[in-house]
């Protein structure tokens, strides 16, 4: 068994720990608050409890980065010695690698060149021990973390953790060399854990042990509860002694022993305690935004991968939340507690003076750290806003705008007085426009009022009313005339068919609130219709009318000249507008007809066929003339085959005429006569043989 201990170089110098240890602060990473420490209190220094397991074994509590930064802070004022011996911040050397073994079960990979800080990574890293614990024991048994000039000599770092330096020999100088000292000692912690029956010091157990290599300064009993507990009394097997503890980083008596004391001390004030460690973390903004505060930075404990609550206290009251949000920055000093420790919170908050505090709360109940406290003024903003329309109908008036309060994500009230009388609105409808231009503040704060009035002048204003009781911000004041508009339209068509009159056009009205009534007269005759048929070409050609306001009107007429006029009725009772009065003539269209059948008959002489006329759908007269002499009849009989090749003038068009005559041959007419008494139109004449 390598023999190790650190009663002597482990206290290389409690003296010159004294100038440096007691006002230690952690250098922290870049845009990190520092590790919570200050003077260890040695009155809590427990000997059966020097340093949890979960503490001592984590590799990932810093990264190549981070130890660098840590060891330029705390060599920030040191200059190499005479002889060249460089400062612990600026030393390099040439590793060699070495494979994965039963106690450091990664591969140490060896390169030239590689500076402490990394030598110090890559070897917690693959011995499984935490780079602070490796940092510690550089310190408390060659001081090499801070030492500087004239300390700086080649044999600190030949012998830089103290490993195979026993109390009774010269160091084995199998063991010498910076990386070849870090690497062997986290080697043999790891050793310790994998066979604690090998070796003096065991935990969950009592332990008989010395106050110092001399064993007439005594001993005590000791109840070791963990395993890293018990590999530092096997690495430095003693314990300090009450002068020791009393002294701090100084010197104790002839019988103190000072390395267990020291790794406690400069652990405590340098990382935080051995065993609880503290939550850390950042407030990275404290602004004002719409509404409150936005509070955002980062929390963790370096005990636990899970995210930890944040309480933000606002002028002493707090709210919990957890820091739960992805910083994928933290992954560079912190590799194995994951990126899940962001917070980004809103606080609503008024106008006036404001304290802001927000903690990390520790995962295993310990004491919680204050990150950062900040005191704010929130100015009482005006209310912002715009009124967009205002306009005037004879239904009254219309308005609307915009309008919101920085110091609230509420709607805010608008207040709109006519001619004095005043109505409160909430200005609350969504107005995606504003809340582009005005980031933060949303997009619900928009408004409309309307409201009846008489014709006339009316004094109208309108004010956005301050959310904390502020001055309001008046939108406009101004008086506007209410009168009636008359309505608009046009007539674009009419013509005449042998159906009758057909014409068509729009009409509207902006008093209205819908599609207005156009009066039709034809001869005289009036007929009321309305004007809602879909016009999309009026909709565009007058923004915010709509487009339903078309019409159109159709209605049979005889043939013959017919006087047409067309009104668009006004929505209030005002004069209606004339769109247009014409004179027209509708044709008279001539009888059609067939006769299907001219025949002689036991009787007579029988014919049948179809007559019409499209001037009308009624039935039409037809003539039969036999031998000269005439004989009116109805084509009223059912024809649908008729109906069926001329839509619209029904089936009730088929006629038949049957007659008795002598024996011989005799002349047939047949007639279908005019409905409006124009000609009348040949459809058969021929010579039937009785």
């Amino acid at each position: 068994m390598i023999k190790v201990r650190n009663s002597r170089r482990g206290a290389w110098s409690a003296i010159a720990a004294i100038a440096l240890a007691v006002a230690a602060v952690a250098t922290v990473v870049p845009g990190t608050p520092p590790a919570p420490a200050s003077a260890a209190d040695l009155s809590k220094f427990d000997p059966g409890f020097i340093i949890s397991d979960r503490i001592f074994y984590d590799w990932s509590t810093m990264s190549a980065t981070s130890i660098q930064a840590f060891l330029d802070g705390k060599g920030k004022g040191c200059t190499p010695a005479a002889g060249g011996t460089p400062c612990l911040k600026d030393f390099h050397q040439t590793t060699t690698t070495r494979a994965a073994t039963e106690r450091c079960t990664g591969a140490y990979q060896g390169a030239s060149n590689e500076s402490a800080a990394t030598i110090l990574a890559k070897v917690a890293k693959a011995c499984g021990v935490s780079p602070q614990v490796l940092i510690v024991t550089l310190q408390k048994e060659q001081g090499l973390v801070t030492a500087s000039g004239t300390g700086l000599y080649p044999n600190r770092y030949r012998s830089a953790m103290g490993f195979g330096c026993p109390d009774t020999a010269a160091c084995d100088s199998t063991y010498y060399g910076f990386f070849n000292q870090v690497y062997s000692a986290a080697s043999q912690f790891r050793r310790y854990a994998l066979h604690p029956d090998s070796y003096g010091h065991q935990a969950g157990m009592y332990n008989t042990i010395l106050y110092n290599p001399n064993t007439a300064c005594g001993s005590s009993t000791v109840f070791i509860v963990n395993q890293a507990t018990a590999g530092l009394y096997n690495y430095t097997p003693y314990r300090p002694n009450a002068a020791a503890l009393a002294a701090g980083y100084g010197t104790g008596n002839s019988c103190s022993s000072y390395g267990n004391r020291n790794f406690w001390n400069y652990f405590t004030d340098w990382f935080g305690p051995t065993t609880n460690r503290l939550p850390i973390g950042s407030v990275d903004r404290v602004a004002f935004i719409p509404g409150g505060v936005r509070v955002a930075g980062w929390a963790l404990d370096p005990d636990t991968a899970a995210s930890i609550a944040v309480h933000i206290y606002v002028d002493g009251k707090g709210v919990a939340r957890p820091a739960k949000n992805p910083r994928p920055d933290l992954s560079r000093y912190f590799p194995a507690l994951g990126i899940n420790h962001g917070f980004d919170e809103f606080l609503a908050l008024g106008p006036g003076g404001h304290s802001v505090c927000t903690y990390a709360i520790d995962s295993d109940g310990g004491a919680n750290q204050l990150i950062k406290c900040v005191s704010l003024t929130i100015p009482n903003y005006r209310p912002e806003g715009h009124l967009d329309s205002l306009t005037t109908s004879a239904l009254g008036i219309s308005l609307g705008g915009w309008a919101f309060d920085r110091n609230t994500l509420n709607p805010i009230k608008v207040h709109v007085y006519v001619d004095g009388g005043g109505h409160a609105i909430t200005a609350d409808r969504s107005r995606p426009d504003v809340g582009r231009a005005y980031p933060g503040v949303g997009n619900n704060h928009g408004f409309s009022f309307s409201e009846s009035l008489p014709l006339g002048n009316h004094r109208v204003c309108a004010y956005a009313i301050d959310a904390n009781g502020g001055p309001a911000l008046g939108l406009t004041c101004q008086t506007v005339t209410v009168r009636d508009a008359r309505p608009e339209g046009h007539l674009d068509s009419v013509s005449t068919s042998v159906d009758g009159i057909s014409l068509g056009g729009w009409a509207f009205d902006r008093d209205a609130a819908g599609p207005i009534q156009v009066h039709v007269y034809v001869d005289g005759a009036g007929y009321a219709i309305t004007a809602d048929r879909s016009r999309p070409d009026v909709g565009r050609v007058y923004p915010g009318v709509g487009n339903n306001h078309g019409f159109a009107f159709s209605k049979p007429v005889p043939a013959g000249d017919h006087r047409v006029c067309v009104y668009a009725i006004d929505s209030t009772g005002g004069p209606a507008l004339a769109l247009g009065c014409r004179t027209v003539t509708a044709p008279n269209a001539r009888p059609l007809g067939h006769v299907d059948s001219m025949s002689s008959t036991v009787d007579g002489i029988a014919v049948g066929g179809w007559a019409l006329d499209l001037d009308t759908s009624k039935p039409i007269s037809v003539h039969v003339y036999v031998d000269g002499a005439g004989s009116p009849i109805t084509a009223d009989r059912s024809r649908p085959d008729v109906g069926r090749a001329y839509p619209g003038v029904g089936d009730n068009h088929g006629f038949a005429f049957s007659k008795p005559v002598a024996v011989g041959t005799h002349h047939v007419c047949v007639y279908a006569i005019d409905s409006a008494g124009g000609p009348a139109a040949l459809l058969q004449c021929a010579d039937v043989v009785h």
